[in-house]
């Protein structure tokens, strides 16, 4: 039997952090709450949870600070839940390291559905380990399919199975979110994939033509592929695999000679 489902309610505001807690109860969810920021990074470590929601307007400390406080030892998805309309606060809260957004008064219905899309997507990260990546997929060069979610492409190989990605040698910790992303582009190769198509591949709706994208989607997709250059330590100037096609999306950068 499976191991049950984690999820884990950071919020201050007892009416809706019963609702979410419902909500997550209801799609599977063991849940356990939080009333302020530092009461949910302790949970964070001791829980382990698989999803995490997390207000921004808490009362010790403000969500950003929470977010970046549990990135630097969980890769749980975390959606960020605010009553700020505002796309700076947005922002900053994907760079935080926050998978996805959702702003108050949100519909349930939307909530459940954002996660069940997020669970789709594999858990498993293991310890960094060199050797975790097949040694066939390691010799530098341009991008090579090696086997099933292999792929090699100047100096940076990734393996789906093991959810890990080095580069030159080096384990980089990325969040799924940003794994999904690179992952996407890898297997693209040298096709462009817009941003609509990258907001869909996220949400497991790669051909479901008729959901909406809205501008602050792929503005997300912007802000999760700006950090995900940062990881790789990637040039936008002289991309060494992260290309953008403006106006459209992004695509493998060529292969080194």
């Amino acid at each position: 039997m499976s191991e049950a489902r984690v999820g884990l309610v950071i919020e201050d505001d007892q009416d809706i952090r019963e609702l979410v807690r419902t909500v997550l109860s209801q799609a599977g969810f063991q849940v356990s709450v939080a009333a302020s920021g530092a009461e949910g990074v302790l949970a964070a470590k001791n829980l382990n949870p698989d999803v995490i929601t997390l207000d921004l307007g808490l009362p010790d400390i403000d969500g950003f600070e929470v977010s970046r406080q549990i990135r630097e030892f969980s890769d749980a998805y975390i959606v960020m839940l605010t009553a700020r309309a505002d796309e700076l606060d947005t922002l900053i809260g994907l760079e935080s390291g926050a998978d996805d957004y959702l702003t108050k008064p949100f519909r349930p219905r939307e909530l459940r559905a954002r996660v069940a899309a997020m669970m789709r997507r594999p858990r498993l990260v293991p310890d960094p380990a060199p050797h975790s990546v097949p040694a066939e997929a390691a010799a530098q060069g341009g991008q090579r399919v090696t086997g099933s979610g292999n792929y090699s492409h100047n100096g940076l190989v990734l393996s789906y199975a093991s959810r890990s990605v080095a580069v030159d040698g080096q384990e980089l910790n990325l969040t799924r979110t940003e794994f999904e992303l690179l992952y996407a582009l890898l297997e693209a190769g040298r096709t462009v994939r817009t941003k609509s198509d990258l907001v869909r591949r996220l949400r497991d709706e790669d051909y479901d033509v008729g959901s909406y994208i809205s501008e602050a989607d792929e503005r997300s997709v912007e802000v999760h592929m700006g950090n995900l250059r940062k990881k790789l330590g990637d040039s936008p100037q002289r991309p060494r695999w992260l290309q953008t096609v403006r106006g459209v999306g992004y695509r493998l950068a060529p292969e080194e000679r």
